[in-house]
C-alpha cells in the first residue's frame, strides 16, 4: 500500500517512478518482522516498476509499543518538461475515464476502525456481502496504477491530458486538482457500482453517501482525462493491461470543480 500510494501520486504528472526510499519506525526491532516488511515493500516496487534504493530503520520504545510500527516512503520519478500532464492540457469536452479500485485502498482507516467498534464486528467475521472475512477484505492491497498509466500516456492511440489519483478527499477533491478554472468534470454514478464494502461502511457506521464520497474512493482509484475522440481507445488500452476502466463522464464549461451526478448502478 505504501508503494502504490507514492508511485501513483507522482505518475499523475506523467513521471516514471525510478526509485523509492523507506523509513520504518518501531517500538522494538524484531529482525524477522523488519525483514518481512522490507520484503513486501520490495515486491511492491517490482510491481510498480521502480527500485527500492534504501531506507532507514529506527527504534522508538518510548513512543511506540513493542509490536507497533510505522512506515513512510518517498518515490522519485522523472518526466520531460514537454510531457508534463496537468491543468494546462485539460479542456471542456474531454472524456473522463475511470479506473476501478481494488477496494478501500490505504486511506481513511480511522473511520473504518470507528465503524467496526460501533458495529462490534471481529476481523474473522464472515461477511456474505464481500464473500470473505472482514479481515481479508480490509487487507486487500491497494491497486498500483503507475505501469498502466505510463503505458496509457505513451500510447499512440490516446492523447492523455491529466491523471488524478483518488485518495483522501474522494473523487471530487482529487479530480478538482487537475481542472482549469473554466472546466467542470461531471461523472455519472450510474456508470459503475461501488464494491459492497462501501455500502457496509455506510449502513453499519451511520455514514451517509455524501460523507462516504468525501472520504472514500467509491470504487474509482484513478481517473484519466483524455481527448473525447480517444475515450474508447483509452478504455481498450487499460483493459489490455489488466485494469478495468470505463467512460464515466466528461468535462464541460464550469468553475474548476468536479461533481458526481445520478445514482450508483445496482
Amino acid at each position: 500500500d505504501l508503494v502504490g500510494m507514492v508511485v501513483d501520486d507522482i505518475v499523475v504528472c506523467g513521471a516514471e517512478p525510478l526509485f523509492l526510499t523507506d523509513y520504518i519506525a518501531c517500538g522494538q526491532v524484531v529482525p524477522e518482522r523488519v525483514a518481512s516488511i522490507v520484503k513486501g515493500i520490495a515486491q511492491a516496487c517490482v510491481a510498480a516498476g521502480c527500485a527500492l534504493a534504501g531506507g532507514e530503520t529506527a527504534e522508538h520504545p518510548g513512543l511506540l509499543g513493542p509490536d507497533e510500527y510505522d512506515l513512510a516512503g518517498a518515490a522519485t520519478g522523472v518526466v520531460e518538461a514537454d510531457d508534463l500532464l496537468g491543468v494546462d492540457r485539460v479542456r471542456a469536452g474531454d472524456a473522463v475515464v475511470a479506473m476501478a479500485s481494488s477496494g478501500l485502498h490505504a486511506n481513511g482507516y480511522s473511520l473504518v476502525r470507528a465503524v467496526l467498534d460501533r458495529a462490534r464486528w471481529d476481523l474473522d467475521r464472515d461477511v456474505p456481502e464481500v464473500g470473505r472475512t472482514l479481515g481479508e477484505e480490509l487487507l486487500e492491497p491497494t491497486r498500483i496504477y503507475a505501469p498502466a498509466c505510463l503505458a496509457l500516456t505513451r500510447s499512440e492511440r490516446v492523447d492523455v491530458h491529466a491523471l488524478a489519483h483518488v485518495t483522501g478527499g474522494g473523487i471530487g477533491a482529487n479530480l478538482s486538482r487537475v481542472l482549469p478554472p473554466g472546466a467542470t468534470a461531471r461523472m455519472d454514478r450510474s456508470t459503475w457500482s461501488p464494491q459492497p464494502v462501501f455500502g457496509l461502511l455506510g449502513s453499519h457506521g451511520g455514514v451517509g453517501q455524501g460523507e462516504l464520497e468525501r472520504t472514500r474512493n467509491m470504487g474509482v482509484g484513478m481517473v484519466a482525462l483524455v481527448s473525447r475522440a480517444d475515450a474508447d481507445a483509452a478504455v481498450d488500452v487499460l483493459k489490455q493491461l489488466g485494469v478495468t476502466a470505463w467512460v464515466a463522464g466528461e468535462t464541460v464549461a464550469g468553475d474548476g470543480t468536479a461533481e458526481l451526478v445520478g445514482s450508483y448502478r445496482r
